[in-house]
């Protein structure tokens, strides 16, 4: 019975430790920008082509 109340308090512990980097990481601003993921992807393709025309000369 006391292996359950110590893997208890360690998942508890671990949880919190994950909760704290994770409010840690939202007020330094690494969620900020949602929209620039979602469009790179669309102009991957011109980046490419871009870099390749500009090599030619």
């Amino acid at each position: 019975m006391s292996v359950i109340y110590l893997l208890l308090s360690l998942s508890i512990l671990v949880a919190i430790v994950f909760f704290i980097a994770f409010i840690v990481s939202v007020k330094k601003g690494q969620y900020d920008d949602s929209y620039t993921p979602s469009v790179r992807m669309l102009f991957d393709d011109e980046l490419v082509k871009e870099e390749k025309t500009n090599n030619s000369y």
